[in-house]
């Protein structure tokens, strides 16, 4: 079957009538009476029953008509859902976040998309940085917001930005004394210190780069959530270090936001998305409200760098 003998026979089926169902559908009547006959060599049967004066429909014709007209009505409705999605009148994106992005960052990337695309439907996996870069890995999403995972073959690292560690200390700690703007990783780690657990990769660059400064980090809590962290030293349990992204986020639970030096530790954050695969129209979108969002990101890596 095609669609062009589908639309003849239930335009012929309608009306009855070869003339009328001939304007209906844009054919002559000679191009009609073919596109019906090789609609009835396919299926195997006649469909309409003719004479010189009258049209009608065999019983397999009547039993088959509601079935044309529900494929015509499907071919329809995928052809307008298609072009609502490519026209971003319609569609649905799906991407994983760090916590410490989805819950300070991501809402107001999220509003600047909503007031461009309102019909998108948008689903947050927000995740630790590790399950980001698996659900990205293993297709479950097509986007993820996370820290600088290193160097992956199979997946392309797009830089948003640079964040850099802040010391978190509970109102009243002798550390705030004299009112500092910054204190150094040696007076911070002479406290109990809360962290994240292992095999958190930040629990790992923090160590390895407080190695690197001849620095050992003792760990007195562990927890596998940041806001966690925040509500312990917000409770006088400790002093923490966490990603200047959260800052407000760690003031709003109660902790005094430092500036950290000795050293001074980055991270990279970024978006991360399948090499070689393309990504869907809302997505793309998505991606451009990110950009366009942290406008000083350098430009993404080519997928045939990958090579």
């Amino acid at each position: 079957m095609t669609l062009k003998q589908l639309k003849a026979f239930v335009a012929v089926a309608r009306t009855l009538s070869f003339v009328e169902a001939g304007t209906l559908v844009h054919l002559s009547q000679p191009a009609l009476s073919l596109a019906v006959k090789n609609l009835e060599e396919s299926l195997g049967g006649r469909l309409f029953q003719r004479s010189t004066r009258q049209v009608s429909l065999t019983p397999e014709g009547r039993a088959f008509f509601p079935l044309a007209r529900r494929i015509l009505s499907d071919w329809e409705h995928a052809e307008d859902e298609m072009r609502q999605r490519f026209s971003l009148g319609r569609g649905r994106v799906a991407l994983a976040a760090m916590p410490t992005f989805a819950g300070n960052l991501l809402p107001g990337v999220l509003a600047d998309f909503r007031r461009q695309f309102p019909e998108i439907t948008i689903e947050v996996n927000d995740v630790i940085a590790e399950e980001v870069v698996e659900r990205v890995t293993d297709g479950r999403v097509e986007l993820g917001i996370c820290f600088d995972p290193g160097v992956r073959e199979d997946l392309v690292f797009e830089s948003l930005f640079e964040d850099r560690y802040i010391a978190i200390i509970p109102e009243g700690h002798g550390l705030l004394q004299g009112a500092p703007e910054t204190i150094h990783w040696d007076q911070l780690l002479e406290e109990d210190f809360i962290t994240l657990q292992r095999p958190s990769g930040v629990r790992h660059m923090l160590e390895r780069r407080l190695a690197e400064a001849g620095l050992k980090l003792t760990v007195a809590f562990e927890t596998h959530q940041l806001v966690t962290c925040g509500r312990m030293v917000a409770d006088g349990l400790g002093v923490s270090a966490v990603p200047a992204m959260s800052a407000d986020q760690m003031s709003a639970l109660g902790c005094r936001c430092l500036g950290l030096e000795g050293p001074v530790i980055e991270q990279r954050v970024g978006v991360i998305r399948r090499g070689r695969h393309e990504l869907s129209v809302a997505v793309q979108a998505m991606l451009d409200t990110l950009r366009a969002r942290y406008p000083v990101s350098p430009p993404p890596v080519p997928d045939e760098d990958l090579a």
